[in-house]
């Protein structure tokens, strides 16, 4: 019994430690994308976008337009967990952290590469706090709620949300570019990548021993129509 609970504590601290170095390398890979200055993902440049209209930091309009999503989620009926609310705060932060310590680059020769950079460790942040399974961020709760409640595609509702954020983002200033068009292609299959090289076992365990004898289901195919809230303990991609 005490071997059961010191192999379940070290895999709850493993998943902390994976959801907070995730979300630290996220708003720090964001950084990098804005010192590239060759485009940002798209919540990023909605996030610049409102950051030069009102004179805050890029971090804290972060935090501002998480919690107001997160908000969005009352009507929606999703359930935030652990890592929702930590992905409000710790990545805007870590954001704010990293343009401090890494300043503005001069040249192709040093923007390309930290653009290359930024792009390939949102990847492994990816990875790392979606294999904790703490709950997904808030602007995934969002767009799997309007997939819930709207009986709408992911991909539609991923798409028509993304569009939408882009568009404003840009309208207020934000940053479009190169690195917009490459982070959308590559941070699929990096986040997929990297969810299988962190992705955690379950805990052995009476639970987990009653859930391998229950008869398994196959998942919806992707964008198939809605899907089920996630569980407290399950993320999606972000956004």
């Amino acid at each position: 019994m005490a071997r059961t609970t010191g192999r379940s504590t070290t895999h709850l601290t493993r998943r902390l430690v994976q959801l907070y170095v995730g979300l630290t390398l996220y708003g720090a890979s964001s950084a990098l994308l804005v010192r590239a200055e060759l485009g940002l993902e798209p919540w990023g440049v909605l996030h610049q976008g409102l950051a030069e209209l009102t004179g805050i930091s890029i971090g804290v309009v972060s935090i501002i337009i998480g919690a107001v999503v997160l908000l969005l989620w009352i009507p929606l009926r999703q359930r935030p967990g652990l890592g929702t609310v930590s992905n409000v705060f710790v990545v805007g932060l870590a954001m704010d952290g990293t343009l401090a310590v890494v300043g503005d680059l001069d040249g192709l020769g040093f923007r390309v590469p930290v653009m290359v950079l930024g792009i390939v460790l949102n990847g492994v942040a990816t990875g790392l706090y979606i294999a904790a399974r703490f709950g997904p961020g808030p602007r995934d709760g969002l767009m799997t709620g309007l997939n819930r409640v709207t009986g709408r595609s992911i991909r539609l509702v991923r798409t028509a949300i993304e569009v939408a954020v882009v568009v404003t983002g840009f309208l207020l200033g934000g940053s479009l570019g190169a690195g917009t068009v490459l982070y959308a292609l590559a941070i699929g299959p990096l986040a997929q990548l990297f969810l299988r090289i962190f992705a955690l076992p379950e805990p052995a365990g009476p639970a987990a021993v009653a859930a391998a004898d229950e008869p398994s289901t196959s998942a919806p195919p992707a964008g198939s129509g809605p899907v089920a809230d996630p569980a407290s303990g399950q993320a999606i991609l972000p956004q």
